[in-house]
Formats: structure tokens, sequence, C-alpha cells
């Protein structure tokens, strides 16, 4: 390249040359190389511009606990810059249980102190560069004391009572709530707790997790039935006693009393101040008087720079029984269903024709369901706009239709690692064009204190490729930075916090995360297929709860679904879930199917089903008269849920599908429907085919992927997580004039060699090591950068079987002796000391260049136990996490004789061992004090433990080699 362009300026200015004096002509030549060399180093810059820029938002994010918001602001101020040194971009704060010990430095959770602090840490925010998200609650769900009987989760309880001609009931219409109590690893007497919960003073010590007082439920309806099919409302035929004051008249007549029953569900995980009733999720009032509180002691201070408020996974329902009610239920069926719930309790309880009982449950969970987005989500989402705030929020396990729930967010947020549950948060932000897809990131991915940086991003890497674009890690404590070792920890976390022994080594795995995300938030989806999520098959399946959760990890999906997703799954079809309300805003342009003005896909697939809503069967014919292409499996769905109108609305449903009229073929059938068509058959793959929707091949590799529209083109992100190395050419449903690999763990770019198929296919050749990324742009037009260099190894290797010197640089519990050994193996075989260290050695020695040639060489540092970051002649080359520890080193880098230093960190386990098994208390804390992901590693007091586990490798195993390598033509 400098070549040319030094060779261009000389062309053009031969003549003058000539007649140049001798000085000219050396300045000429100073000129020339002065001007070669800035092109060069330009050149240089724009490979760097090639990367898109990075902010706070595509830095990874982390939530930020505040132990009983016991916080100081001048550890506020370390804490933050510690985290924003290690590469994050936020935080969110969550108030959560206190910490024995500092209870006087509690601050009451959303007290005017607490304001307080928060309106600090915002400013400090600024000052740093750090965003700030902050949960509405203290733990999950919304909740806390000044939540009343009347705002607290309701549930549905009911009698039974049977009369016949002229008879009096003379059972009192009454139902006593038994007592319950359940609390957090300990028993508690429902003795100990007084009503109101408010009016407790040690609710941090109690840790209930649910609650019911032993008392008598206000009546809401008594209703009587007879065969006839009469139905007399008796509500005001009960006195103040509970005595009904009527005689039933001719028949055989069924009574049903119901009555509010409270839930009971308080707080999890509480801190100081926090500890309550949950609120009725499905109540309007009791989510704005939960938020008033709020606004209320926010009055006085400014909280600029909050950019989402948060809410936690609803998880009411991990108690005894389900919150499944609300006062103002009936008003509400009544609005959304359009006709009286009170004149169909028998078959709302079950007691009625299975189908009659079937349609009304379906009903009443669909109402739940708009209760839940539109006096929910939606009111909490204006009461942020006040704030300036967005909405991030966790749907999933929600007794709705959580992809409207998504769609409802400003920043819908997944979690686990269920394929299913993340691709209903992703399907619904594609469907709504939302820019950013959070996740709660790495949460239990093993027990305490022997999860890697390895599996942290296994972990990543899976929801990178299943479309999550934002990560926010679970989690950082707030750590004073006098407390001692391990400092402030949390129940079910991976502990992404500076006490961490790899601490230092996560800055690298922060920047992968950071340029990883930089590709995908800067795009859109490129997904082909809208598959239909026919949650009316679920909802009209009665079985023996009221309430049906979605998005947890044992969702009853409808087989075909079921089957269909697995399907595109495993086979490289990329396709978002969508939902009947999303269906209603889609439109067609140039016979693509376009959703929310923003994403674009080839077709929509109506899985085989029982129930289609007649309005969403009436707007998917209005898309294929529009020039949409629309898949039916199998068949058309049989009917239309719900009971309402039914017997018209069944008749339109009948007679829409009868006008349409198939032509048949193998195994598939067609309507053209005016500029669309519909397909209706068995062989999905076949019809995906004839629509012009073919998969990506990908998947046979074993690659995860994930595949997105950018403004320079269509974009893959590769990462190998099988149990082979992938080297080869691949196909790719994308083609362009030419692409750029991208490595986001080390920062190389290179041009990809790509062939150019038909049917808009290319081939690219890539190599893809266990656990490595790689991201491949494309473009429209050539780049003038550099071919991307793979490599392969040489029979030539250099085996290290020279001393090392191995020095203790950080870590405890004390920092051992230095020495010096050509035994590469655990420290811990080394001394009785070194058994129990958790930190970082230096491993350095020195070898001479090898006797043989090679374009480059691999250093490979066999087994690592568990990060290692490599040194050479001064010099770092890269952090290396796992699962192989090999880099390459260009020849050039190394000299006649040269200095290997390498710094090799291990878990913190080894120093838990230690400290559990001499009784050193770090399980400080209230509530799950200390909870274990297994139940193995328990102790006699229900908290985890170590003291029973073998220390754990550590440091550097080997062999260390270095290994010739060839360009791979």
């Amino acid at each position: 390249m400098r070549e040319n362009f030094t060779l261009h300026l000389t062309r053009n200015n031969f003549q003058l040359f000539n007649v140049m004096p001798v000085i000219s002509r050396w300045l000429f030549n100073l000129i020339i190389l002065v001007l070669a060399f800035t092109f060069s180093e330009n050149y240089s810059k724009d490979l760097k511009t090639l990367w898109p820029s990075v902010n706070n938002v595509t830095r990874p994010w982390t939530r930020w606990w505040w132990h009983g918001s016991a916080v100081s602001k001048e550890d506020l101020k370390l804490n933050m810059q510690e985290l924003k040194n290690a590469g994050f971009g936020g935080v969110e704060i969550t108030a959560i249980y206190g910490v024995k010990g500092h209870e006087k430095e509690d601050i009451k959770f959303q007290s005017p102190e607490w304001m307080n602090i928060l309106e600090y840490t915002l400013d400090l925010g600024k000052q740093i560069g750090l965003g700030i998200d902050v949960a509405n609650a203290s733990g999950w769900p919304f909740g806390g004391p000044w939540v009343s009987d009347n705002d607290a989760c309701k549930n549905l309880r009911y009698k039974v009572y049977t009369l016949k001609t002229g008879e009096k009931l003379n059972e009192k219409i009454k139902f006593i709530e038994p007592p319950l109590v359940r609390a957090v690893n300990r028993k508690v007497d429902i003795s100990e707790v007084k009503y109101p919960i408010s009016s407790n003073t040690n609710l941090q010590e109690l840790a209930l997790d649910q609650i019911r007082f032993e008392r008598e439920l206000p009546l809401q309806l008594l209703m009587a039935y007879n065969e006839k099919g009469d139905k007399i409302d008796l509500t005001k035929n009960v006195d103040k006693d509970g005595q009904l004051n009527w005689i039933a008249p001719y028949g055989n007549w069924k009574l049903y009393a119901i009555f509010i029953g409270w839930h009971g569900k308080m707080v999890e995980r509480a801190s100081r101040g926090g500890e309550g009733n949950v609120i009725d999720h499905f109540s309007e009032s009791a989510l704005k008087n939960y938020l008033k509180h709020f606004d209320k002691n926010v009055s006085k201070f400014h909280l600029n720079g909050i950019r989402a408020f948060f809410n936690d996974s609803y998880e009411v329902d991990d108690a005894q029984g389900q919150a499944d009610w609300t006062p103002l239920l009936f008003e509400e069926f009544k609005r959304y269903r359009k006709y009286d719930l009170k004149n169909y309790l028998p078959a709302l309880l079950g007691d009625d024709k299975e189908e009659i009982c079937n349609r009304v449950i379906c009903d009443y969970r669909e109402t739940i369901s708009d209760l839940l987005l539109n006096r929910f989500t939606l009111v909490w989402k204006k009461w942020a706009r006040k704030y300036n705030a967005l909405i991030r929020n966790q749907a999933h396990g929600s007794p709705a239709n959580i992809l409207d729930l998504y769609a409802a967010s400003d920043i819908p947020e997944t979690e686990g690692t269920s394929i299913t549950r993340i691709k209903l948060a992703t399907s619904a932000a594609n469907v709504s064009g939302k820019q950013l897809i959070s996740a709660e990131a790495a949460t239990w991915l093993n027990e305490h204190f022997l999860s890697t940086l390895s599996e942290v991003k296994k972990n990543f890497d899976r929801y990178f490729a299943n479309g999550v674009n934002h990560l926010v890690y679970h989690g950082t404590p707030y750590s004073p930075f006098n407390e001692e070792w391990p400092g402030r920890l949390f129940y079910a976390s991976v502990h992404f916090a500076p006490t961490n022994t790899w601490w230092e080594d996560l800055k690298a795995l922060n920047s992968y995360v950071t340029k990883c995300q930089s590709f995908l938030q800067n795009s859109k989806p490129a997904n082909d297929i809208l598959l239909y999520y026919p949650i009316y098959d679920i909802w009209s399946n009665r079985n023996s709860i009221m309430l049906k959760h979605f998005g947890t990890n044992n969702d009853e999906l409808p087989e075909d679904l079921k089957f269909i997703s697995n399907k595109f799954l495993n086979e490289g079809y990329l396709f978002d879930f969508i939902s009947d309300k999303q269906i209603q805003q889609l439109s067609v342009k140039n016979k693509n199917i376009i959703s929310n003005n923003y994403s674009e896909y080839k077709t929509l697939v109506i899985p085989e089903c029982n129930y289609i809503p007649l309005e969403t069967f009436q707007k998917i014919l209005e898309l294929a008269k529009e020039g949409a292409t629309i898949i039916f499996h199998k068949n058309f769905p049989y009917d239309v849920p719900g009971l309402f109108n039914l017997e018209n609305r069944q008749k339109q449903y009948q007679k829409l599908k009868s006008e349409i009229k198939f032509v048949s073929f193998a195994n598939y059938e067609i309507c053209n429907l005016g500029k669309g068509k519909l397909i209706k058959g068995e062989d999905v793959e076949t019809i995906l085919n004839i629509a012009g929707i073919m998969p990506e091949t990908i998947t046979e590799n074993g690659i995860w992927f994930n595949r997105v529209n950018r403004k320079e083109g269509i974009c893959y992100f590769f990462t190998n997580w099988s149990d082979k190395d992938i080297e080869q050419w691949i196909k790719v449903r994308s083609t362009g004039n030419d692409a750029l690999w991208f490595d986001p763990m080390n920062n190389q770019v290179g041009r990809a060699d790509i062939r150019n198929l038909k049917d808009g296919y290319a081939e690219v050749f890539v190599k893809l090591s266990k656990g490595e990324t790689l991201i491949l742009q494309w473009y429209s037009s050539k780049q003038n950068v550099e071919r991307y260099r793979f490599y392969k190894e040489t029979d030539n290797v250099m085996n290290f079987d020279n001393e090392w010197e191995i020095k203790f640089l950080k870590g405890g519990p004390t920092l051992p002796d230095s020495y010096s050994t050509k035994n590469l193996e655990s420290w811990t075989k080394h001394s009785e000391d070194l058994k129990w260290f958790s930190g970082t050695a230096s491993y350095k020695t020195i070898f001479r260049k090898p006797d043989f040639t090679a374009d480059a060489f691999m250093l490979d540092l066999g087994k690592v136990c568990e990060s290692a970051v490599v040194y050479l002649n001064g010099e770092k080359l890269g952090t290396l996490i796992g699962p192989k520890y090999q880099l390459i080193i260009q020849k050039e880098n190394l000299k006649e004789n040269n200095v290997l230093e390498i710094h090799v960190t291990n878990l913190m386990a080894n120093r838990i061992i230690y400290m559990d098994k001499n009784g050193t208390n770090y399980k400080k804390f209230y509530n799950i004090n200390f909870a274990a992901k297994e139940r193995k590693n328990l102790d006699e007091n229900g908290l985890f433990t170590a003291k029973n586990w073998e220390p754990l490798d550590s440091g550097l195993l080997g062999p260390v080699k270095l290994i010739g390598l060839q360009f791979l033509d």
C-alpha cells in the first residue's frame, strides 16, 4: 500500500524531479517519506475506525446491590471508580437485605436520607461517566411497608353451598383465612409477627416470605344458580354477621360465595424500610399508590440522570397458592370481555360443561393479561416519564402474554439459559422496534466461588447468539474498601466484584462484551420468519391452576409450536415470535411484512393450533391480500377462543375459511389471495422453500450465531462452543462485494475470504477454536484492508522444559514465598500454605528463539487454572480466559533471547475453603444468608459451606509449548 502511494507521487512529479537540484531532490524524498509514513499511520487508524464507536451503553452494566443501603459517599466514589476502570458502562442500583453488625449504617429504603444519597450517586455517575438505573423495589417484586392490605396482592377464595326448594341456609357465609407463615432459612411462629406487617420493627431478622393472619375475609359476591340456568345475585341478602336471608325458590340451587383473600406474598430480599406486602399487580390504584411513596420522598431532590427504572421478574407466585384476583376483577372482566363473569362462576371454577369451563377460564386469563399490561406496565411506564426515564422490565414469569409486556417496555430484559425464554424477550423487542434488549447475565452459573471467566463468556455468548445486545451482570455488591476480604456478597451471584481474584482479568472480557455490543446495538434484526405464539391454546387448557405463567423454564408450549420453534432453531431458520396484538400493527411493503415500521420479514407462520381470535385471522387475510405470504402448518386453527358472542364469531370464522380455495400439490396447498398467498401443508421445510426462505446452514457446524442488519450490510456474530474446532468454508445466506472479520477478544481486523454463490448464498472461510468468537461484516463496496490471517500448526514445536521463577503478586490469606521449579504443577502441591492461597502468581522464564522458521508462532500454555495474562519481553500480549489458553506471537516480536512472564490467577475457592475450615465468618447477612446452589454444599445451619471441599488445582500446569504456524491459503 505504501509503495503504491509513493509511486503515484513520483510519477506525477517526474519532470519536476529531474530538474531539481540535489538538495531539492533530498527534500522531496523526505517529503515523500513523511507523507508515506503519514498515510501508513492513517491506514492503521482506519482499521480502528472500522470498529463501531462505543459509549457507556455499549459497555456492560452490572446490578449493583446496596446491602441495607449502608453506603457512604467516600466508598460510593471508590466503588464507582473501580467499576469504571474495569470497563463497565453503568449500574443498576438495587437495595437489598442488610449486613449483620452494620445496622446503624443502614439507610431506610426510599426515605429522604436514601433519596439524598441517590441524588449524590447520580451526580457522581455523571462525573465519572457511569449510567445509572434504579430498581423501583428493594428486592422484588414491587412492595413495601407502605403497601396497605387494600393494595396488597389478592387471591380468590370461595365456598359452595347447596339448597333445595324452600330451604334456608343455616350456615353463616364466612371464610376464615387459616394462618400461614413462611420465612427464609428459619421457622417463624405466627405469634412472633404483629398485624399489620408495617408495625413490626424486626422484619430484617424475620425475613418473611409469605404470611397470612387468621381473619375473616370480606365477602365480595354471592351468586345462586339452578339447573335451568337461572342466576340470582344474593350478595345484598347477606347481613353483617354472614347470615343469608333467603329461602330457595323451586329447584336445586348452588350458591357460590366469592371472598377476597390476601395472598400474603412479602417482598423478597428486602432491605430495611423495603419489607412488606407485595402489591396487587392487577390494580392501577395499587401501583399508583405504591409509586406515590417515591414521589413524596423525592420531592425535595433532583434525580436527574436516572436512565431507567427497573422491575425484576414477576415472582409473586413462587409461594403457596397464586395471586389470582383483584377487587375490580368483575368490572375489568366486563370491560375487556364484554360479558358478566358473575353469571359464569361455576365455569370459572371448573364446575360446568368442559367447553364452557375452558372458554371462561381463557377469558379470565386474558383479562389478567390485559390488566398486567394496561394497569401495571403502561401505567408504570407513563410514571417513569415524569423523571425523563425509561423502564427496564423483566416480564418473564408473569401470568400474561409476555410478548405484549416486553413490547410495551423500553428495554425488555430476560434471564436464564432457556433459549425459548431468551427469544420471547428478543422477539418482542425486534417486532416492536426496540434498540436495546438486555439480560440479567450469569446468574448462578456454578456454585459460589467456582465460576470461571470461560463459563461467564459462554453464558454471554448464548445471549448474543439469541438476540440480546445489552448485558447487565448479576452482579456487584457495594462493599466498603476497609471491609475484610471477601467483602459483601450476594447469595446468587458470580461475584463480579473487585474482591474476586479474577477482577483484573475481567477487564478483557468486558472489552470483548463492549465490542460485541457495539455491533449488535447499532443494527436491526435480520430475521425472516414471524412465528405466531398461540397463547389461546394455553389459556383454554384449564387443568388444575387458575393462572398460567409464561417465560419460565416449565412453559407448557403447544406441541406444534414447540416442534416448529425447535426445528427453526436446530436448522438455522431465523424467526421471531409474535402475539395477536402485535399482528394487528403489521403492514406489507414489496411483499415483505413490516412490523412497527422497523423490522422486515418474509412470512408469517401459524403453527397447528386449536384457537385463533377472529380479529387475528381477519388481519392475516388482509396481509395476504396486500402481498404477504402466510403459512399455515397442517391446517387452519379449529375455532375462535372465548365465550362472548361466540356463535356469531364462529359463523364469521367458518365463512372466511370456506371462502378460501386452495389448489393442491404433492404435499402442500396454495391459495392466491389478492397480491399475496396462503400456503398450507405439513412439510414446513418444503413450504418455506416455496416461499423463498432458506435456512442458514451454520448450525450444522455447531456454531452459535446471530444475524443482524447494519448500515454497512449484513453482520454475523459467530461463536464456537461445540466440542470440536472448526476450520472450513461455511455457507452464509448473504452476500456482498466484500466482508471483514472482526475478532472482539483480540481486537484484530482483516478481510475475509469469500466466494459468492447463487440464490443469495456465499461461502466464507472460518477457523474457530472452542470458545472463540468472530464477527463477520459484509460491505457493499471493496474494503482496502489486509487479509485476515488464519494459521495452521506445523510439526515444529519447542517445549518449555526450562526453569520457571514463581512469585506471588497478590492474594491471600497470606502472600506465599517465591520458588523456582522445572516441574509445572498445581501450586497447591508445593506447600501447605499454598493449598489455601487465592490470588495471582507470576511465572517467569527465559527462552531462546526457536531454531525453526515459521510465519508466526502459537504460545500454548496447556492447562491453566484459571486465567492468564501473557507478557513477552515486558510487553503485554493478551489475557487468556479459556477454555483454550493459546495466543499468536508474530515472528518479529521474538528476539534471540526472550523473557516470558505469565500472570496466572486462580479462583476465590481455595481461600474460602480455608475460611470455612477455620470458622472465619464471612456469611454475615440477613435474609437468605448464605444460600448454596447445590444442597450438598449446605452445612448444619442450612448455609453454604466449602469446608468439605479439597483445594482446587491452581496456577500454570502446562505443558507450555511454542508451535510453529503457517499462513492458511
